[in-house]
């Protein structure tokens, strides 16, 4: 069942008339978007790769997608051409380059109050890839609500039968390292954590796994590296916002994908 963020508050007579469903919102309803990106600067693979190699350390490019668990150049533009991240040249020398993307950082909870956290990933090439542990998180597409990209991230990593309530977005929080899917490419993440709790359709005790079913290794993203399960657990809140800083961080370092 499809999974969504709650709407703005009615005024009181529509209250009255229609009462809203927590699962199925009015979409118009939700929090302001992420501000739009920039078009698209790069037709084919060989423009983006000439803009980038002389901002990257030496060796950069050839490591992307040859070191296990990273991803390669034809990720980067299909993330740039599907608006899922921007490239941004600081004014101040030396000339390099920044992936600037933002995330929704999802913490789900069970019925007990426990959280559930990733704590590894299969990729297409037959790496596993860990994950810290971290939340569920996904990269927020243009104009899209950090509800609405929980929303998505639930469909698209706990599957089509996973009913989650989706609550409101906190404070969102910056986070500056170099991305581990791109070595040597500085990221800047805009990270907004949504808080969200268990329905049905999904596991609440123990280790479980999923298939990814929302990157398609197909047609023009053929020989781009892609997740195909993610592996789950359930973890008590113990350390509070020690345990929440660690997450948040462990959710930018992988690059929410």
């Amino acid at each position: 069942m499809e999974n969504s963020p709650p709407p703005a508050p009615a005024a009181a007579e529509e209250a009255q008339a229609t009462q809203p469903d927590p699962l199925h919102p009015d979409p118009a309803a939700m929090r302001p978007p992420s501000p739009p990106r920039a078009p698209l600067a790069f037709p084919t693979l060989d423009s983006l790769a000439a803009f980038l190699r002389p901002r990257l350390p030496p060796q950069a490019l050839s490591s992307w997608g040859a070191v296990p668990g990273t991803k390669t150049l034809l990720n980067l533009f299909l993330e740039l051409s599907h608006g899922d991240c921007a490239l941004h040249v600081p004014a101040a020398p030396p000339p390099r380059v920044v992936r600037a993307v933002h995330v929704a950082t999802v913490r789900i909870r069970n019925r007990r109050g426990a959280r559930l956290v990733e704590a590894r990933q299969l990729l297409s090439d037959g790496t596993v890839r860990r994950r810290g542990p971290r939340p569920l998180s996904e990269k927020m597409r243009p104009g899209e609500s950090p509800e609405a990209a929980a929303a998505r991230a639930v469909r698209e990593e706990l599957g089509a039968r996973a009913r989650v309530r989706i609550g409101g977005a906190r404070e969102a929080r910056v986070e500056e390292r170099e991305s581990a899917s791109y070595p040597g490419l500085p990221a800047r993440y805009v990270l907004h954590a949504v808080d969200a709790e268990v329905v049905d359709g999904v596991p609440e005790d123990g280790a479980f796994e999923t298939e990814e079913t929302g990157e398609d290794d197909g047609g023009a993203g053929a020989g781009a590296i892609t997740v195909k399960r993610h592996y789950w657990e359930w973890v008590d809140d113990d350390d509070g916002d020690d345990n929440e800083h660690k997450e948040v961080a462990a959710a930018a370092g992988a690059g929410a994908h």
